[in-house]
């Protein structure tokens, strides 16, 4: 990228900045000129410069940029090894423990839960065992997101058959209607999560409003750091360890590991699918 082009460039995230609340500088700016570059070329506009214009004389191009540097890629129980090992190892430990000292309780974060399949996920998990062990805990899920889009898209609960097909048979059949191609999540999962709008790069907040005083059990952050600049994860990593517990829980995508500056506050449980304990 030139001079001029990056300078241009730089102009257009204030701008979205100024008018959206949301700081895409401290994404990979790789990322961010791809997907924008898709409006340029939906438009027919060839440069920066001539594209701020149009953002500036047609409010509704606000919208469709965001929709475009906020697309959400997701599926009920991605990376199923990790649901596997959190479902057998992680959620029993956590509930006997809670169990043998009388606290049923339970407090959780999944944080850029896009349009939901992660915490809905995680609530299938939660009322398997919960339901196995005739135990009846207070659940807490908060789900946050930047996109308002796709949480609105989440309180739906309403998906297409890529979204539901790494879910078994049987949790199918006993968690969603099917309507018409449609997989709608019955209401019992959708009472356990509760969604709100959350930057985690804001400088401002730590933890999101709703849950009042953090202290989670377990805390999702996958797949959001691959689409940040790592100049900024330190940002994202006080939140994270701020919010857990000790002995907490953090679960991160297959790819990501702890900023360097953190990784004595963190312990790595398996050594397989980054998932670690606050120490």
């Amino acid at each position: 990228m030139i001079d001029n082009q990056h300078i241009e460039f730089s102009i257009i995230l204030e701008f979205i900045y100024k008018n959206s609340g949301l700081d895409f500088s401290v994404y990979r700016h790789s990322m961010i000129e791809r997907r924008m570059g898709k409006r340029l070329s939906s438009l027919n506009i060839d440069s920066y410069l001539h594209y701020l214009d149009y953002l500036k004389n047609h409010s509704e191009e606000m919208t469709a940029l965001l929709d475009v540097l906020t697309i959400n890629v997701t599926r009920f129980f991605r990376n199923t090894f990790t649901f596997e090992y959190i479902a057998t190892h992680i959620l029993p430990k956590i509930i006997s423990k809670k169990k043998s000292s009388n606290n049923n309780q339970l407090r959780i974060w999944s944080a850029g839960c896009s349009t939901g399949e992660e915490p809905y996920s995680i609530a299938i998990l939660i009322n398997e065992i919960l339901e196995k062990e005739g135990l009846d805990f207070n659940t807490m899920i908060f789900a946050t997101d930047i996109d308002k889009k796709a949480l609105q898209s989440a309180h739906k609960a309403v998906y297409s058959f890529e979204n539901i097909k790494n879910v078994k048979y049987e949790l199918l059949k006993k968690y969603f209607f099917d309507r018409n191609d449609s997989y709608i999540l019955k209401p019992g999962i959708k009472q356990m999560v509760s969604f709100s709008q959350f930057d985690m790069l804001n400088k401002n907040t730590m933890i999101p409003s709703e849950s009042i005083y953090g202290e989670f059990d377990i805390v999702f952050c996958r797949n959001l750091l691959i689409y940040i600049n790592p100049l900024s994860h330190n940002r994202i990593f006080e939140k994270l360890c701020f919010s857990l517990v000790k002995n907490g829980i953090l679960v991160l995508g297959k790819t990501e590991t702890t900023a360097s500056e953190f990784t004595r506050k963190f312990e790595d449980v398996t050594g397989m699918c980054n998932i670690y304990k606050k120490r």
